[in-house]
C-alpha cells in the first residue's frame, strides 16, 4: 500500500509541470513553428526573378512601415506571445519567477470621411491578454501560477490627415474581461488616449500614452480605483529586403499603488522582418526587453516578445460620411 501511494505521488509529480515550464514550452514551439514558416517562405521567394523579388520586396518595406504606423489604414491581426520574467522583495531565495501569456490586439482602423491621404480615420485596436502563467505572490518566497483571461483595454482614437505627422485623439475604455480576480480590477474604466509621433522615408517614431480612472464597478471596495497610465514609446528604422530594428517599450504607472511599486519602464530592441505566406503579407517581430524600474515588492524585470502580425483584408472600404 505504501509503494502504491509513492508510485502515484510520483505521477503527480511527472505531470504536474510547473506554469513556467509551460510557458516556455508553448513559447519555444511557436518560435519554432515561426522559423519553420519564415524558411520557407523564403525558399520560395528565391525561385522568383530578380525583377519579380525586387518588386515584391519593395512592396513588403512599404507594407512593413504601414504596420508600424499606429494610424495608418492597414488592417491586421497583431499577436503577441511574451516569456516574461519577475522579481523583486518577495522573491528573496532562487531566480526569477517566469510566466508566459499571449496578448491579441487587432487593428482595424475604419474611414470616417475622405479619401487617400485627405482621409478621418477611426483607430480602433482592442488589446486582449490570454494569460498562459503568471506567479502570483501568496506569502514571503511563496508563489503559485495561474492562467485566464485578463482586462481589455479598448483605445477610440480619431485621426485626421496630418502629413508626415502622427496624431490621433480619443477615449480609452477599461473592460472587465478578467477570469480571475488577480488578473483584473472588477472595474469598468475610461480615459484620454493620444498619439503623437512622426514618419519619414526611413523611420517613424512616436509615443502613445494611455490613462484610465475607474468610473464603475462591483468590486470596488476590495480594490483600490483603477487610476494608471501606460505609454507606448516606439521608433522603427527600415532595412533593405523590409527588414526593421528599433523600440517598442510599454512603460506602466499605477497612482495606487504603494510607494516604490509605481513604475516599471523597461528599455528594449526589436528586429522584424515581413514577407509573404502564400498571398498574406506576414509580418514577424522578435524583442527583447529590461525594466531599469520595476516593483519593489514584485513586478516584471525582464521579457522576450514575438509578434505575428498578418495583414487582413480591410472590411471597411469606404468612409462612413463619405467626402472625396
Amino acid at each position: 500500500m505504501h509503494v502504491r501511494e509513492e508510485n502515484i505521488q510520483m505521477e503527480v509529480r511527472t505531470f504536474a509541470r510547473t506554469g513556467a515550464t509551460k510557458a516556455r514550452d508553448v513559447w519555444l514551439m511557436i518560435l519554432a513553428a515561426t522559423v519553420i514558416l519564415f524558411g520557407g517562405t523564403a525558399y520560395g521567394q528565391q525561385n522568383l526573378s530578380s525583377q519579380q523579388n525586387l518588386s515584391a520586396q519593395q512592396d513588403l518595406s512599404e507594407i512593413s512601415k504601414e504596420l508600424t504606423n499606429p494610424v495608418s489604414n492597414v488592417w491586421s491581426m497583431f499577436t503577441e506571445f511574451d516569456l516574461f520574467f519577475s522579481d523583486g522583495n518577495i522573491k528573496k531565495t532562487g531566480g526569477s519567477k517566469v510566466g508566459g501569456r499571449m496578448i491579441f490586439q487587432p487593428v482595424l482602423p475604419i474611414p470616417l470621411y475622405g479619401e487617400g491621404p485627405h482621409q478621418w480615420k477611426l483607430i480602433t485596436r482592442p488589446t486582449i491578454p490570454e494569460i498562459f502563467s503568471q506567479p502570483i505572490p501568496r506569502g514571503f518566497n511563496d508563489f503559485t501560477n495561474l492562467g485566464g483571461l485578463g482586462d481589455t483595454q479598448l483605445p477610440l482614437l480619431v485621426s485626421p490627415p496630418t502629413g508626415n505627422w502622427l496624431l490621433g485623439l480619443g477615449p480609452t475604455l477599461l473592460l472587465p474581461t478578467a477570469t480571475r480576480t488577480e488578473f483584473g480590477r472588477q472595474q469598468v474604466g475610461a480615459g484620454p488616449a493620444l498619439i503623437v509621433g512622426y514618419k519619414a522615408k526611413d523611420w517613424i517614431g512616436g509615443v502613445f500614452p494611455q490613462y484610465t480612472w475607474r468610473v464603475a464597478g462591483w468590486n470596488g471596495k476590495d480594490k483600490p480605483d483603477a487610476s494608471y497610465l501606460s505609454l507606448l514609446y516606439f521608433f522603427a528604422y527600415s532595412l533593405p529586403d523590409a527588414w526593421q530594428i528599433g523600440f517598442n517599450p510599454t512603460i506602466n504607472y499605477d497612482a495606487k499603488a504603494t510607494s516604490g511599486n509605481r513604475w516599471n519602464v523597461p528599455v528594449g530592441l526589436f528586429v522584424s522582418k515581413t514577407t509573404k505566406v502564400r498571398k498574406m503579407p506576414v509580418k514577424y517581430v522578435l524583442s527583447i526587453e529590461y525594466s531599469v524600474a520595476s516593483q519593489y515588492a514584485f513586478g516584471q524585470r525582464a521579457q522576450v516578445k514575438l509578434s505575428i502580425v498578418p495583414v487582413i483584408p480591410s472590411l471597411v472600404k469606404k468612409a462612413i460620411f463619405g467626402g472625396s
